[in-house]
């Protein structure tokens, strides 16, 4: 009980000590308050301290930024953030042409959409004029003009395309002639103009005028022989056909006997030599040569080609580069029976006609001479203005007056004997003329060209129906034709013999190619 009471007392004294204490803190807080909400002695009346961050109820920078190497964006950007500025640390130490943006070695190249014949037209444009359409500027901008603008001006910019146009007029008449049934008369598409002049000789004063001027300029030194008669024997009414006053061909027979017992002339096909060269069956067996039987010699220079007597082959022509064309025996003694000479310069082709009894020769001199076999007599002169490479009479009997020559400068000619003008020309190939073969019952013309194509023409139609040039071909400089006229033998420059059939549409035999020449 005692002890119960003690503690009572000290209980009552705690808690009165602390409701004192608490009281007291209270009557401190009230006059600190008091002071602060006086006016007299208030200091957050003056100063105002806000402590919450400012924040922008509206977007004051809408932009985005795009990495430099994006290829994709996946939503639609401005203008303004695709053509903005590029920020970020850079190298201070670079040069402006480092520091420039490229995507390439050398630049910065962009692809764009243009369609090939803008492209054609503006390159050809600036090729030919020297201005074109700035390719930077855009589609619904105003164009603009880059390269020559003097030219531009007096152009007033256009293009190559639209210069090409030319006004609309009238149309020039041609004789037309389409009735299929008129064989000679029949012209079709390639009928000529109405207005257009078919001779290129000069008028007769013309032809007075040149030459007085000729002779002016021959006053200062001695006129050659050949000038003097070129003068003189100049045919008013003939355009290529020369007839020179006094030739200076000439002919050498080197056989004592050019007749033999009956009369014949040595032209006259042979029955004594153990062959018949009457007939055009071919031999029962045929032979590859072994051994030399004889070597033919007369020539100082290179042999340009050989050509055999029509038929028989008992005889042969050859053409050298000594001027000369010799006349040789193929059986018997083998001797060399005349010699032609005539030519200035090296003799290039020689080419017998039907019977044997003529035969031409185109030489470097530009000219093309007629002769008669027997006699050595040059018959008929044709001065051409380029070289003549190759020459050939129509095998047909009935067209002996016509024969053609293929020409250095990529033309092949058809001239007329009788008259001595050019009746045809062909002019579709882009080199040289090589060869000229008469194929499919002489209708048709083959020719092969420095081009490296192969061309077929149809006889007095100046327009090629078959065109042959592959990637692959070379040029092709000699064509031989078989007897039954099934085949042709082409002689490549890539050291190889080809083989064409003319009357299956001209295709080649892909088994039939030899090589081996190296």
């Amino acid at each position: 009980m005692a002890l119960a009471a003690i503690q009572a007392l000290y209980d009552d004294d705690d808690d009165k000590t602390d409701e004192i204490r608490v009281k007291k803190h209270e009557e401190d807080t009230e006059d600190r308050m008091a002071v602060l909400n006086d006016p007299a002695f208030s200091v957050m009346s003056k100063i105002k301290l806000n402590l919450t961050p400012a924040i922008a109820i509206q977007p004051i920078d809408t932009s985005s930024f795009l990495d430099i190497k994006t290829r994709e964006v996946l939503y639609n950007p401005k203008y303004e953030d695709m053509y903005a500025p590029i920020y970020g640390p850079t190298n201070p130490n670079l040069t402006q042409q480092q520091r420039t943006f490229k995507n390439v070695l050398n630049g910065y190249a962009e692809s764009t959409t243009l369609s090939d014949f803008q492209f054609e037209n503006q390159r050809r444009t600036f090729d030919s004029f020297g201005y074109a359409v700035d390719p930077t500027v855009g589609e619904h901008a105003t164009p603009q003009l880059v390269g020559d603008q003097i030219r531009a001006e007096i152009n007033e910019g256009m293009t190559i395309f639209e210069t090409a146009k030319k006004p609309a007029g009238e149309k020039r008449k041609k004789d037309k002639n389409y009735d299929s049934g008129d064989v000679e008369g029949f012209q079709g598409p390639w009928a000529p103009y109405a207005d257009e002049i078919t001779t290129s000789r000069p008028s007769e004063e013309e032809q007075k005028e040149i030459d007085e001027y000729l002779s002016k300029r021959r006053k200062a030194k001695r006129p050659t022989r050949d000038e003097q008669n070129a003068i003189r024997a100049r045919d008013p009414e003939s355009t290529t056909l020369d007839k020179e006053a006094e030739d200076p061909s000439s002919t050498t027979l080197h056989i004592k006997d050019p007749y033999d017992y009956q009369g014949r002339s040595f032209l006259h096909i042979p029955q004594d030599v153990g062959v018949n060269l009457r007939s055009e069956d071919p031999p029962q067996r045929c032979f590859i040569p072994k051994q030399c039987i004889h070597t033919y010699k007369g020539h100082t220079k290179a042999i340009q080609k050989i050509h055999y007597f029509p038929v028989s082959a008992h005889l042969f022509l050859t053409c050298s580069m000594d001027c000369k064309v010799k006349l040789w025996e193929f059986y018997n003694e083998r001797r060399c029976v005349r010699t032609y000479a005539g030519h200035s310069q090296a003799v290039r082709d020689v080419s017998f006609n039907f019977g044997g009894t003529e035969f031409l020769s185109a030489s470097y001199d530009k000219s093309v001479k007629l002769w008669d076999t027997e006699t050595g007599q040059v018959k008929s002169k044709f001065s051409v203005r380029k070289i003549p490479y190759c020459v050939s009479f129509n095998p047909s009997e009935s067209k002996q007056h016509l024969f053609i020559c293929g020409m250095s400068d990529k033309k092949i000619l058809c001239f007329d004997i009788r008259s001595g003008h050019v009746v045809q020309e062909y002019d579709r190939h882009l080199g040289a003329i090589n060869t000229v073969t008469f194929v499919d019952r002489n209708r048709r013309i083959v020719s092969t060209s420095d081009d490296k194509s192969i061309r077929v023409w149809e006889w007095n139609i100046p327009v090629d129906f078959k065109y042959i040039a592959e990637p692959t071909m070379h040029s092709m400089p000699a064509v031989a034709q078989s007897k039954n006229g099934r085949y042709l033998a082409f002689q490549s420059m890539d050291n190889q013999i080809r083989i064409m059939e003319p009357m299956a549409n001209f295709r080649w035999k892909s088994k039939k190619v030899f090589k081996g020449h190296m």
